[in-house]
């Protein structure tokens, strides 16, 4: 489970901000109550990951795709910045400690990021499902991580 994507040189605007901050807990609290939902057109779930610095809680909304084995896949791309989003980071200093919910429940997860024929594979499902992906991944020249994310069993 290598967690090691680097920043990239260049790459579009991370989403960030009190704007920003506040839709995703606005987002959050929506999915959580209605059991999951969408966000954008894409199937979406709750992350919630342990801040690498501060240990502190942090959740987020971010699309999922399916895994196949009852695995979820999600992607990395900040809509395309140069650098990894803060839960990434979170998720490679804690891939034990990830929690999601989704469709009702909230499920202890393992996270491993995806490297070489596994990555592109899932890629390739990814951006056929959802092409803004593909959009993101020409703005940047980093390689947009993807996580799957596996249930742990009670």
């Amino acid at each position: 489970m290598s967690f090691g994507t680097p920043a990239g040189t260049r790459g579009g605007r991370q989403p960030s901000g009190r704007f920003a901050v506040w839709m995703n807990k606005l987002m959050a609290k929506r999915l959580r109550r209605k059991g999951g939902g969408k966000f954008m057109g894409m199937d979406a779930l709750v992350l919630t990951t342990l801040g690498r610095k501060t240990g502190a809680e942090r959740s987020t909304p971010v699309a999922w795709f399916p895994g196949g084995d009852g695995t979820y896949l999600i992607v990395a791309s900040a809509a395309g910045a140069a650098s990894n989003p803060a839960w990434y980071h979170n998720i490679a200093a804690n891939p034990d400690r990830v929690r999601i919910d989704v469709g009702g429940r909230t499920l202890e997860v393992t996270a491993e990021q995806l490297h070489g024929a596994d990555r592109d594979h899932a890629w390739h499902q990814i951006t056929t499902t959802a092409p803004r992906f593909a959009g993101y991944q020409e703005k940047t020249d980093r390689e947009i991580p993807v996580i799957r994310l596996t249930p742990r069993s009670s």
